[in-house]
């Protein structure tokens, strides 16, 4: 069956970007950033336009493919599988923009690569005739030197109290300052945008508020589902790749000490079923928002679907890493690389368990 370029099974192509990935990988993590050839690779794969309206030539396409893709991916490199997947869900986010705004990204073709910086919010944004000036540092958007725009997010007042608003800038306008210098994930290039005084017409922002509700008539799936249903559960797809990652290195640099190595043995019989649950978890998670499920207890669910899935990803590589014993000492072995990238994105606030928990018992216990 051919599928139809806005089903939302629709898959990525994923197969010459795995094989970029894989071999340079640990030059990416060297290097902090990513080859220009992956950059090229991910866009061929579909990831931009993989939520960008039909009426923009993109895909509209669904969570569950995403996510598969990233886990495939992140197996080979967690770092080119986190920018991604990120420039596919900023795809999503900018989908939100007035109709100009829209034009002006998308006008050309529907591969436009979107970084974005946009929790928590930070800068200043002072409301001038026509627009909004925007100064300030917006720190850890990743893919930043790769990227044609940047989504940025502030606080402003609105009425008698404030509220956020995403302010898209192109690249060009923005100085990115290199200030990425993380344990893990190192090759996002997840580096902080900084602006001095631009000017953003009114037509190129969207209230947050608008990316949490649903019922948007005459709109895709993917862009009928609030954000908190979703954005966990796609950070959480390449740590699920790191995790399988980790148990595929095993496997092939340790075979011969696994029938002798007791403790090698009882790692990787531990973690490469826990790789495989948060694997499942996320599926899960996906499915529920492909089917359009918004519910407050799904919102809560799948937010706790996704953080359990990041801590079973973190068990699963320590397991691993400490079983590695003097051999996962070197920066450039490939187990300690997987390990660093699952701790880093764990790190995320879209991943903490503690908030997941709260907001998953108030919606099921009241």
């Amino acid at each position: 069956m051919t599928l139809t370029p806005t089903s939302p099974d629709h898959r990525l192509d994923v197969t010459e970007l795995v094989d970029r990935a894989a071999r340079h990988a640990a030059e990416v993590d060297g290097s902090r950033r990513l080859r220009r050839e992956s950059v090229t690779a991910l866009v061929e794969a579909g990831f931009p336009r993989h939520f960008v309206p039909s009426r923009w030539g993109g895909t509209a396409g669904g969570f569950a493919p995403l996510v598969e893709a990233a886990i495939t991916v992140g197996e080979s490199c967690p770092a080119t599988a986190w920018c991604a997947t990120l420039f596919a869900a900023h795809g999503r986010i900018a989908a939100y923009l007035p109709e100009q705004a829209r034009e002006e990204i998308w006008g050309r073709g529907p591969d436009t690569l979107i970084a974005a910086s946009v929790m928590p919010p930070s800068g200043q944004a002072t409301p001038v005739p026509g627009g909004w000036l925007l100064r300030g540092e917006w720190g850890r958007a990743s893919g930043v030197d790769f990227a044609d725009w940047v989504l940025l997010a502030s606080t402003v007042r609105d009425g008698g109290g404030e509220t956020v608003r995403i302010f898209a800038v192109p690249a060009g306008d923005c100085l990115v300052k290199d200030t990425w210098r993380a344990d893990g994930l190192r090759g996002t290039g997840t580096n902080t945008v900084v602006l001095t005084g631009t000017f953003v017409p009114g037509h190129r922002s969207v209230a947050l508020p608008e990316l949490l509700g649903t019922g948007r008539a005459g709109q895709a799936p993917c862009h009928n589902v609030p954000y908190t249903l979703v954005a966990s559960v796609m950070f959480a797809g390449p740590l699920v790749g790191a995790a399988l990652g980790a148990v595929a290195d095993c496997v092939s640099t340790a075979g011969a000490r696994l029938p002798s190595d007791p403790d090698a043995q009882q790692a990787l019989a531990r973690s490469s079923p826990e790789a495989s649950a948060a694997r499942l978890l996320l599926h899960e998670a996906a499915g529920r928002a492909d089917r359009g499920m918004v519910d407050a207890r799904t919102v809560a669910q799948n937010r706790c679907d996704a953080a359990v899935a990041a801590e079973l990803c973190v068990s699963a590589v320590d397991r691993l890493f400490a079983a590695r014993g003097g051999h996962g000492l070197s920066e450039d072995d490939p187990v300690q690389r997987r390990w660093r990238d699952v701790h880093t994105g764990a790190g995320h606030g879209a991943l903490r368990l503690a908030p997941a928990a709260d907001a998953y018992a108030k919606a099921v216990l009241g």
